[in-house]
């Protein structure tokens, strides 16, 4: 095997990874929202889909989310951060209180756009900002910390279930061009290696 030419592919593989993160793709975060993953797990027939996207630069946080089915009227809805371990437990609101602005209350199905200034401390729940170092950029460092490790929850409140009817963990959903980039870079590695020296 041709020790160079491993090594060409490797650094071309990783300039593209340094490429890409470089340019500060905006991060998308998914997550699927029901009773069973509520805190206590109840037998809710309602679900919902959550998207939230962090862009970086632009330190903003978008949320749509879709619900349906739910058997009580919304009273709250927000993003809850950050939980001791990824995917389990409970953790405080992280984003505004009580819920997140013109997100639909006393209803049991509907849909919500929202964009956030993550510079602003009002775009969190104020007692997050105080327990992570009393600035916006405090809160927003932990909030998306949380949500990269998969430690972040959507949550839908209600009237028949005040802990939360549905929740879900958000986590990260790779990037169609950061797959191809992995793709490309495994398959030139695999060639390097196939190809037999010249003797």
């Amino acid at each position: 095997m041709n020790t160079r030419k491993v090594g060409v592919a490797m650094a071309l593989v990783g300039g593209l990874g340094l490429n890409g993160a470089a340019h500060a793709i905006p991060i998308t975060y998914q997550a699927d929202l029901n009773g069973a993953a509520a805190s206590p797990p109840n037998a809710s027939p309602g679900t919902g889909f959550a998207t939230v996207v962090y862009d970086s630069l632009a330190h903003t946080l978008s949320v749509d989310v879709s619900f349906s089915g739910l058997l009580g009227n919304t009273t709250a809805a927000h993003i809850h951060c950050c939980t001791a371990a990824p995917l389990m437990g409970t953790a405080g609101v992280a984003t505004q209180t009580p819920t997140f602005i013109g997100f639909p209350l006393g209803v049991t199905a509907g849909t919500y756009t929202g964009v956030f200034d993550l510079t602003l401390a009002s775009s969190f729940n104020p007692a997050f900002v105080t327990a992570n170092g009393g600035t916006a950029a405090g809160a927003e460092a932990a909030l998306t910390d949380g949500l990269e490790a998969a430690r972040a929850y959507f949550n839908i409140h209600t009237s028949a279930f005040g802990g939360g009817e549905i929740r879900g963990f958000l986590q990260p959903v790779p990037e169609p061009g950061t797959i191809a980039l992995l793709g490309l870079g495994l398959a030139g590695i695999g060639a390097v290696r196939r190809k037999k020296p010249v003797a």
